[in-house]
């Protein structure tokens, strides 16, 4: 009979494998509005709605990882990776050792979600009501389904959401936004990534990007305002014919084209001013640029 010796480096290897591999299968009560909060460090996170009154988890826990349960009860239900020590779910020291683990996480459709992840992207599909809280580190933020809030923070990642949100508060250091659909409540911000956020009409918005360029469509709710300030990147605004609003707008050095109005030469600078009304000018819509251009649409 032939026998087969392992290195201790290989066999290292394979016990390595076989802890990364650790299958993940939990389930818990929840009520329809209860609240979930998810952490992980390193690995994915999946959030998908369903009509069953539990939460359920799957997917496999990376190596160094503590065992995982889903603690609380069927109102708060709180699902942690967290490392070997003791201490927070940022706990560099310890949780850089760890694997990734992947969280497919099944959750009834009313939940509010509250995520912190570092190195993870995050999907959420399906959710129908409840608010929902995601900060990351390094991973993009995808979602599609219809909710009350949200508030989004990645630093290094993209936000790209589908479905309907009531009101929404992103932030991104180096991602792109991508928001087809928001509610009358926005507020959103880029460092170096694009905004193409539709939505409306908009009872307070406010929009601001360092270099990266940005779109916004909509209209203005009563005597609501839009405020939107840029430094390197170009604007675009698309907003509804009938639109009433008092407009101002001004650049230092980009060209300024609007639909409402004519720009002037402005004081300071080689860019262009506007001041105009727009029916009977209720709403305000306030827009500055330095570099880059500046164009206000009528749509229909």
């Amino acid at each position: 009979m032939k026998i087969i010796h392992y290195t201790p480096l290989l066999l290292a290897l394979a016990i390595g494998q076989a802890m990364a591999d650790t299958p993940i299968n939990l389930s818990a009560a929840a009520r329809p509005d209860a609240h979930v909060s998810i952490d992980n460090v390193k690995g994915e996170v999946t959030v998908t709605a369903w009509d069953k009154p539990q939460v359920e988890v799957s997917g496999s826990l990376g190596s160094g990882a503590r065992p995982l349960k889903i603690e609380g009860d069927d109102r708060n239900l709180d699902i942690k990776v967290s490392g070997s020590e003791e201490g927070r779910w940022f706990n560099w020291k310890s949780d850089n050792r760890m694997g990734s683990t992947t969280l497919n996480v099944r959750v009834p459709k009313g939940v509010s979600l509250d995520i912190n992840v570092v190195s993870a992207p995050v999907t959420i599909d399906g959710l129908d009501g409840g608010k929902v809280n995601v900060e990351s580190v390094s991973g993009r933020v995808r979602m599609n389904a219809r909710t009350s809030s949200i508030n989004f923070n990645t630093v290094s990642g993209s936000i790209d959401l589908g479905g309907h949100v009531g009101d929404a508060e992103l932030q991104t250091v180096s991602g792109d936004i991508t928001a087809p659909s928001v509610g009358s409540m926005l507020k959103a911000e880029t460092v170096s990534g694009h905004m193409n956020i539709n939505g409306g009409p908009y009872r307070k918005a406010e929009l601001s990007t360092v270099s990266g360029d940005l779109q916004l469509g909509g209209g203005i709710e009563g005597d609501g305002s839009i405020n939107i300030d840029s430094m390197s990147g170009d604007v675009q605004i698309s907003v509804p014919g009938n639109l009433s609003a008092k407009i101002t707008a001004n650049t230092f050095s980009g060209q300024l084209r609007s639909d409402f109005g004519e720009a002037k030469k402005g004081d300071e600078g080689p860019g262009s001013e506007l001041d105009a009304t727009a029916g009977n000018g209720r709403g305000k819509l306030h827009v500055e640029t330095f570099s880059g251009d500046l164009k206000i649409r009528k749509g229909q």
